[in-house]
């Protein structure tokens, strides 16, 4: 759609947006003050629109308007959609470092916040001993025994051996009492979605304490060896986030497990971990909807299981044979309610959380969180999303998906309150809970972004409160994004990729860089990046270039190991050598632009991201070549759509009888392709096309090149979305 310049608007264009006639010239003069004192585009006069100009009441169409008017001739370029103030700058938590350190970290090169900040993030990479050391300090990091250097060589870790020597708790941190948080301060807000009008409920860091510590004591007295694998399978509750933390500060291993999950899932999962008890609900509500839990983890024949009820305290039905209540748990240590628990000390690389990410081999990789990967996602936070003391975040997400443990660090060890909603977070109650709990910093992904835009349910809402969001999950699309950030007065989005082998980001935003629409702005403080040509060979830095993504070696919280595959194989085997170090694979295509942005293209290997979730092409063709008998043979395929946003789901089919097949067979396949994967997979996975090919293309050792499928899919779906 093309669009006017700002210079070319009347009175009559903005009130075909849908505003009112009096509130049309109203903004027909004040845009014309704003063109007067700026010129007719560039950030400077997006800027002064966004501030004076736009509000959440005025209509979509009119935002367009001005934002796609004011860059209509910036060409090739990545226009910013939010601008940092200099005085804000020096707030944020790098502000504040750098105005008081500054100096003494880039010397005489240091100039302000803004100017400086792409010299500190270098520093952070090629200066970890003193970067990290500041970071902890600032965060309040307490160990047991402090590390005796933060980095060092080793033949066993092509990322270097971090925290030498270092003993900690990372769910103690989380606990102390510090300049950050006192006992008396709000540490979680949740609400219930049945409950949208009633006033949002809170708990203090004292009575946070006090919960974990009885959950702690009662884990104790049920024989398991320190170190054992214990699952959670369960909403994001505050009971979820409480046994979560109780789990680590006794010394135990949390399993990851994702409350969509079937038991297929479920039984894999805790066989690759060896879980040896597992915690859930008897169901979960949603939309009104009792969704069965505890049934499930019956059916995936898991050990002994602890069963939360999910209303009052009464459970919904019997429990099997060995399994307990939760009034039963706890009950075993009436006798120690208010009793600390003493945190049980963990050598640095101590594994805490196992979760789960799918890769190509069809079998989902465990990847052991340790009891430094808390420290990353917190650093991420603290210097990216700019979480302060007394912050208030909300991130719809799972325990079963590495956002879930990334927000009880981000949150808790920053001395901010993590804000709940027990229920669905696509509509009205969700939008409402954001409001009601006051939410500071709010993460997204853009399919939750997209229904909210589609019904409106933002609609009359004060999302004020809103100091930045966060993104993450899939890739985002300019429109979608513009729209979120128009909901909050044009508060800026940082768009936030990583991983979970990595506990957080590698590339990411900044409030102290201009932020541009669905692109990130950095790569992640203490993280280096490149990105090779088509023969694998870096290419040099800063220059524009599109290639697979490279990952430097050297990041505080990145794995080392995995519990069912050769860790060395999958990142790092064939990899180049930069500087002397092996470079660690990540798997996506990136684009660095003219202008020092960059964007995602997606995968280049044979895993998809759908809608935030990870899964191998294998673990989808397993199931659809067992749909029908003429089935052949299938190859499942991630294509992005022509206007950006998540993948979409296009599985090829080679039929046993060469025959072409008609459009209402393949119609009907569809449907059962989605009835198989949401019933054996996952309920959240969704076919958008079925295509027919005579054969696979497969190279000399007969691998399915599914790469030349994807190129050939996203021009079909090019072809179809021009129509």
């Amino acid at each position: 759609m093309s669009y006017l310049s700002l210079d070319e608007i009347t009175a009559e264009e903005i009130l075909a947006t849908g505003v009112p006639s009096t509130e049309a010239v109203r903004l027909f003069r004040e845009l014309g003050s704003i063109l007067g004192e700026h010129g007719s585009s560039g950030p400077a006069v997006w800027k002064s629109i966004s501030k004076r100009l736009l509000n959440p009441s005025l209509p979509f169409s009119f935002h367009r308007m001005m934002y796609y008017g004011c860059y209509r001739d910036f060409g090739t370029a990545t226009p910013p959609a939010w601008v940092p103030d200099l005085d804000k700058a020096a707030l944020t938590n790098i502000g504040q470092l750098l105005e008081r350190r500054g100096r003494d970290i880039l010397g005489s090169n240091y100039v302000d916040p803004i100017s400086s900040f792409s010299a500190f993030q270098e520093f952070s990479v090629s200066n970890p001993e003193v970067y990290w050391k500041l970071l902890f300090e600032e965060m309040c990091i307490s160990f047991f025994k402090p590390p005796s250097h933060i980095v060092g060589e080793h033949a066993s870790y092509p990322g270097g051996q971090w925290l030498t020597g270092a003993s900690i708790n990372a769910a103690a941190n989380c606990l102390c009492v510090s300049n950050k948080k006192g006992p008396n301060d709000i540490v979680l807000l949740w609400r219930d979605e049945e409950d949208d009008y009633l006033p949002v409920q809170s708990m203090t860091l004292k009575d946070l304490q006090v919960d974990i510590w009885r959950v702690a004591h009662a884990l104790d007295s049920m024989g398991l060896a320190e170190g054992s694998a214990v699952a959670i399978y369960m909403p994001m509750t505050v009971l979820s986030v409480v046994t979560y933390l109780a789990v680590v500060l006794a010394g135990y291993v949390v399993v990851s497990v994702a409350d969509s999950f079937t038991p297929t899932e479920i039984t894999t999962r805790l066989r690759i971990s060896k879980a040896q008890a597992v915690f859930t609900q008897d169901f979960m509500i949603r939309g009104k909807k009792e969704l069965p839990l505890y049934s499930k983890v019956i059916d995936a024949q898991a050990p002994l299981t602890v069963v939360i009820p999910a209303r009052g305290m009464t459970l919904s039905g019997s429990l099997r044979s060995g399994d307990m209540s939760w009034h039963d748990f706890l009950g075993t240590v009436d006798h120690c309610n208010s009793k600390e628990y003493l945190a049980k000390e963990k050598e640095i690389d101590s594994f805490s959380n196992i979760l789960f990410s799918s890769g190509t081999t069809g079998e989902p990789k465990a990847i052991p969180w340790t009891h430094a990967t808390p420290l990353k996602a917190a650093a991420d936070a603290w210097s990216h999303m700019d979480i302060h003391s007394r912050d208030v975040v909300a991130w719809p997400t799972n325990l079963g998906w590495m956002m879930g443990p990334w927000l009880v660090y981000a949150t808790l060890l920053n001395g901010a309150s993590m804000a709940l909603y027990n229920g669905s977070p696509l509509g009205f109650g969700f939008a409402k809970f954001v409001q009601d709990a006051k939410v500071t910093m709010l993460g997204v992904v853009p399919s939750i972004v997209r229904a909210w835009k589609n019904t409106n349910c933002t609609a009359d809402l004060d999302w004020s409160t809103i100091r930045c969001f966060g993104s993450t999950g899939e890739a985002s699309t300019v429109d979608d994004y513009l729209w979120l950030m128009g909901r909050a007065n044009y508060k800026p989005v940082i768009e936030y990729c990583g991983g979970t082998e990595i506990g957080g980001a590698f590339v990411t935003g900044s409030l102290l860089q201009p932020q541009s629409l669905a692109a990130f702005s950095t790569p992640a403080m203490g993280c280096n990046l490149l990105i090779l040509d088509s023969n694998g060979i870096p290419l040099p830095q800063k220059i524009p270039a599109v290639g697979e993504l490279a990952l430097v070696p050297t990041m505080l919280g990145a794995s080392s190991t995995l519990l069912n595959a050769d860790h060395y194989d999958v990142y790092f085997k064939g990899m180049p050598v930069w500087e002397g170090k092996v470079l660690r694979r990540h798997g996506d295509e990136f684009e660095r632009t003219a202008d020092g942005y960059y964007r995602a293209h997606g995968r280049t290997d044979d895993t998809m991201n759908l809608g935030g979730i990870k899964i191998s092409s294998i673990e989808i063709e397993r199931i659809c070549n067992d749909v029908d008998e003429v089935i052949l043979e299938t190859a499942a395929i991630g294509v992005p759509p022509s206007g950006g946003g998540p993948e979409q789901l296009f599985v090829a089919v080679v039929f046993r009888d060469d025959k072409s097949a008609s459009d209402e067979s393949l119609k009907h396949l569809k449907l059962a392709f989605n009835s198989a994967l949401q019933r054996k997979l996952n309920p959240l996975f969704k076919v958008a096309s079925v295509v027919t090919v005579p054969s696979l293309p497969r190279t000399a050792s007969n691998k399915v090149m599914r790469r030349v499928l994807r190129k050939q899919f996203s021009k079909l779906n090019n072809s179809i979305s021009n129509l």
